[in-house]
This record gives structure tokens, sequence and C-alpha cells, in this order.
């Protein structure tokens, strides 16, 4: 665990898409040589697949074909596994998107509460359909289930900020806001996007919707550790290590997390990979298990969906 915020998500987008022209001569001079050399720089860490489609879509924009099958051949899973996930995240895109990625959410809590309006005035601003890209290539406008930030909707990220709490007449201004240089903005990391989690025992949610971290629901769980027990808050953002504790916690120390409804230990049988330390097991909405480092300072973190790694 790290106190570190990375304040992003994946829906963030490289700056040079391979749709314009210069991403274009970029993406024919990247070769198979350039996929081989970023499979084999992740050839030793354990479930590194998203990582490896992350370094893919940032140097393309998106995963082309010819890629995920060189991916699909060099480490030996499917190229349907492969396909399931690129298409179960949202983040990566199986064809070129615009300078910026507008991703509308569409889940229930925004539905409710406008986007739908959200939406309509986005294709009538940006005169384009949702899954289309403008003529201009400056943006791509998309729609999303869930962003999970259910407490903020109706919600609208580009290219990994988020505009909470949108209203139609807000949506110009929004776009503007879009077009602003890069550095202009907070940091952005491409590997985080948000989950929501329970506990493995009891199947209730740990998510926490009054306390936000990195502008999401928090992850609530008990902690136990010498100074004794209390409440522990993870950012929900995977890859994001953005922590909050009742008691201090040295760095180094591995402590245990417990479910706050049935008091169950989240353990998992598995050892990190990065320092071996204990991991705490937690079930994903939707399928799927989340597995994060005990021990302060950590950032070993994994997603397993069946048995791909992530």
């Amino acid at each position: 665990m790290s106190e570190d915020s990375l304040s992003s998500c994946a829906t963030g987008r490289p700056e040079a898409p391979a749709c314009s022209g210069e991403g274009q001569a970029t993406a024919r001079s990247n070769g198979p040589d350039t996929i081989l050399a970023i499979v084999k720089a992740h050839s030793r860490n354990r479930g590194s697949l998203i990582a490896i489609l992350e370094e893919i879509q940032g140097r393309y924009g998106y995963l082309p074909e010819t890629a995920l099958r060189v991916v699909a051949a060099q480490t030996g899973q499917s190229l349907v596994d492969i396909y399931g996930v690129a298409t179960f995240y949202s983040a990566f895109s199986l064809k070129p998107r615009g300078k910026h990625v507008c991703c509308v959410c569409q889940g229930t809590a925004c539905h409710v509460r406008g986007a739908p309006s959200i939406l309509d005035e986005l294709e009538h601003q940006l005169d384009v359909p949702a899954g289309g890209t403008t003529k201009d290539g400056n943006f791509t406008l998309e729609t999303a289930n869930c962003l999970g930030a259910c407490a903020l909707g109706p919600i609208v990220v580009i290219d990994g900020r988020y505009f909470p709490n949108l209203k139609r007449t807000r949506v110009a201004r929004m776009l503007a806001e879009a077009k602003k240089p890069a550095q202009a903005h907070a940091l952005q990391d491409q590997r985080i996007f948000p989950i929501e989690v329970a506990c493995p025992h009891c199947n209730h949610s740990l998510m926490d919707r009054e306390n936000l971290l990195d502008s999401h629901p928090s992850i609530q769980v008990k902690l136990s550790c010498a100074a004794g027990e209390g409440w522990l808050r993870l950012s929900s953002l995977f890859g994001s290590f953005t922590v909050q504790s009742e008691y201090p916690v040295g760095p180094g120390t591995a402590v245990e997390f417990l479910c706050p409804h049935c008091n169950a230990a989240l353990v998992d049988s598995s050892c990190c990979p990065e320092c071996t330390g204990p991991m705490a097991l937690m079930s994903i909405r939707g399928g799927g298990t989340a597995r994060i480092c005990t021990r302060r300072g950590c950032s070993g973190h994994m997603l397993d969906m069946g048995s791909i790694h992530l």
C-alpha cells in the first residue's frame, strides 16, 4: 500500500492518436519488432497482460489486430481470451480514436439523473453519434454501462478527467476545457480504472460511497494491526494506491484486512509477486477477483478473470 495518489483513470488517452496523420505515420513505422519488445519488457511480470495492452495502445492509439496476434503468440494466451480482455475494459479500443476520448456514463444512477440528455447534447455539439469520431479527428464519443462513480452522476470522462454532476448547459464549457493543454490537468495514468468490490465470504459490498478517494467511492475494510482494529479506506481506482487509515501503519508492515460486515479475514492463499507479503482477496462485481498486497509501501496488485491474470 502507498499513500501516493495517482488521480486518474484508465479512460485517459494519448494526445497523438493513430487516426491523425502523424499518428498513422508513427503506427506504420512500428512493426512486429516493436510489439515483441513490449511483450519482452513485461515477460518477468506474472499477470502482465493489461500492462502489455496499455503500452501497445499508448503507442498506436488503439489495439491493432496484428499486435494482438503477436501478443497471443508470445504469451501463449489464446486470441479469444485477449480479445475478451480488450473488449471487457472500456479503456481499450480496437479501432483508432480521436485526439480526445469523451465517455458518457449510462449506468442506472446516471440515467435517472439526466445522462441521456447529456449524451444528446454531446451528439449535437460534436455532430457525431455515440461510437463515432468527429471529422476533424478531435473527439471520439463513447458510452459506458458504468464508470464506477455513481454518487457523482451524471458523469462524463474526457481523457481521464472526470466531469461530475454535469448539466446539459455545461456541456459546451466542458468540451472547451477538454481542449486545454494536458499540463493544465491533473496527472493522468492510463493504468488506472475503477472497480467495485465485495466480500468474497458474505458478498456484501465493500464500497463506501460517502467517503471518496480519487473522486471515486472508496473501498472500506476493517484494519487489524499492532495498534488495534480500525477502518482502512483504499482507492477503488485499480492501479492507484491512495490509502486512508484510522491508525498509522509503518513502512514495510503487513496488516490484516477484515470484512466490516461478517468480520471474515480477506486473505488470499497466494503471496505478493513483488514483496512476497500476504495478499488480500476481494470479489469484483460482475465477475473476477482483485488481490492487493497488505504490506505498507508495496504496490503489488492483481486482477483475475478466470484463467487470465492481469
